[in-house]
């Protein structure tokens, strides 16, 4: 299972806006909330997507460095985010996709009378042609 630790600044925001949630080893993977607990949230989120785009993409993923509090700005804080990308990957790989496809009217009547869930049947049929066991 692949788990990361990465250490993240959390900035408040002013006039009490939320929090801005940036990750120093990862320029680029940043995240916001309008209250501490959402922005934690998101910057588990924000972190495990990237790190699984950077995995999808063979990127090599960064060493964490050692947080360095003295270069925070005012009322910063640094937070560790733990994530593990097997969860995203399994979501992904899961994730439903729209086809488009043509069948005879008369099938189509027949199959809605019959009240036929046509997405769950094409799946079965795919499945059964490519030899695919699962429990779904």
């Amino acid at each position: 299972m692949a788990k990361y630790y990465f250490h993240s600044i959390i900035e408040p925001e002013g006039n009490n806006e939320g929090f801005t949630v940036t990750f120093p080893d990862l320029p680029g993977c940043i995240t916001e909330g309008s209250d501490l607990e959402e922005a934690l949230l998101m910057a588990k989120d924000a972190l495990a997507g990237y790190l699984y785009g950077m995995e999808e993409d063979n990127e090599t993923i960064p060493t964490p460095s050692i947080p360095d509090a003295s270069t925070l700005p005012k009322g910063a804080f640094i937070s560790i985010i733990e994530v593990r990308t097997d969860y995203i990957r399994e979501e992904m790989e899961n994730k439903a996709v729209k086809k488009t496809l043509t069948i005879p009217k008369w099938l189509n009547d027949a199959g809605e009378k019959e009240n036929i869930n046509f997405s769950q049947l094409l799946s079965y049929a795919i499945k059964e042609r490519l030899g695919i066991i699962s429990k779904d």
